[in-house]
């Protein structure tokens, strides 16, 4: 990365007085005969061109040169409770054998934890061509500096040219400690990963409030790193026959002294979460008042599922933000969601357009929603969802 170089021994009130007035962001300022750029600069190079010669310079950073050939493999970062592996982990392994097919490169999954050997194995039936394991009691609990550590030396020993981690709680923590500490850049909740034939990987995710998808890679550096949203991608088959291997890797002890102490561990209640939800009633800006959350709510606890919302509802205060469907919120992948009221913006689309069957009911007939949905219902939520209830109770109360 260049950057602007200051002579300050050049620097006198005249030649200070012209640059700040060269200068169209104010970015120039003195104080004490001593000049400084700030960060309003925009590298226009105008005090370069203008000013006085010599006082600036541009200093182009030395070339950083990459030999990819050393970096080899796509890697996963498997979650867990216990030894119970996170859906979102599968999801990774199934889309890093499809990224492994441009390149031809191995499939790695990375698991730490505590006795999770037979676990662990698990993972090869699912793609894996070899899973590493870092296996001590240290690492039972989730301790961030433990597990940087341990990740930090899988990456310095195996060189992954690619790395997934679910844009879980858990991922979100780790990753950016890891990316810092291999000096790497990072991509956060991705949606979207392709892969160049020269091993960079294409990393995609919604930028600007969800208004553009930016394509993102990282061509002079690895590894490369992103976080990927759960339920963007499939759960792939297990295999029955496969070749992977169970490799086991070692810690010193002095990477394994943590400065963190943990004293208890208390359970949280376990809320609704939608992601994991196979049946979604969702509501959008066509819900005229508070009261129609009811009916939304009504038909989703008939039908066992959960409710959801697009934003406005949640800046409205009407759903917790968990509720929340989109870019901006959760990507869901229900066998059924019927979206009452949305119209279907790109950004709500894009987080529940891989569901399995998608209701409508709009009352504009040329809402946008409609191009998605398998079945549409042109109408008044207020008269459409009470006689859907009403259906609904009828074919319950005859065991249909």
């Amino acid at each position: 990365m260049a950057y602007f170089k200051i002579n300050q021994e050049l620097i006198d009130p005249e030649k200070a007085a012209l640059l700040k007035d060269i200068c169209p962001f104010s970015a120039i300022s003195s104080e004490n005969g001593r000049l400084e750029i700030s960060a309003a600069c925009k590298m226009c190079k105008l005090c370069i061109k203008k000013g006085p010669q010599g006082v600036i310079e541009l200093v182009e950073d030395e070339e950083i040169t990459l030999n990819k050939d050393e970096w080899r493999g796509i890697a996963v970062f498997t979650e867990h409770n216990k030894g119970e592996i996170h859906n979102v982990t599968l999801e990774l392994i199934g889309k890093a054998r499809e990224l492994a097919l441009v390149t031809g490169h191995p499939v790695y999954a990375l698991m730490l934890g505590s006795d999770i050997k037979e676990a662990a194995a698990k993972l090869l039936h699912y793609g894996a061509d070899k899973v590493f394991v870092y296996d001590y009691p240290e690492l039972a609990d989730f301790k961030i500096d433990l597990y940087t550590n341990a990740f930090s030396d899988f990456i310095n020993k195996v060189k992954p040219s690619s790395i997934m981690v679910g844009a879980t709680n858990l991922g979100r923590t780790l990753a950016p400690r890891v990316a810092a500490r291999q000096r790497t850049g990072l991509t956060a909740d991705c949606t979207r990963l392709e892969m160049k034939e020269n091993s960079d990987l294409v990393q995609i995710r919604p930028a600007f409030g969800g208004n553009i998808m930016a394509q993102i890679v990282t061509p002079k550096h690895r590894p490369q790193f992103c976080t990927v949203r759960y339920k963007v991608f499939s759960t792939p088959a297990p295999l029955e026959h496969f070749n992977g291997e169970l490799v086991l890797l070692e810690l010193l002890p002095e990477q394994l002294q943590s400065v963190y102490e943990i004293l208890s561990i208390e359970e949280k209640p376990r809320e609704v979460d939608i992601s994991e939800a196979e049946i979604i009633v969702a509501a959008g800006r066509g819900l005229k008042s508070k009261d129609d959350v009811a009916l939304i709510e009504e038909l989703a606890k008939l039908l066992g599922g959960v409710s959801a919302c697009t934003r406005p509802l949640v800046e409205n205060g009407w759903f917790d933000p968990k509720r929340q469907i989109g870019l901006s919120g959760r990507t869901v992948k229900p066998k059924l969601i019927i979206t009452v009221g949305i119209s279907g913006s790109v950004q709500f689309v894009a987080g529940m357009r891989n569901s399995d069957c998608i209701i409508a009911i709009n009352e504009a007939e040329n809402a946008p929603i409609f191009d998605v949905a398998h079945y549409g219902i042109c109408g008044d939520l207020n008269e459409i969802i009470p006689q859907l209830l009403e259906m609904i109770r009828g074919e319950q109360e005859h065991g249909l």
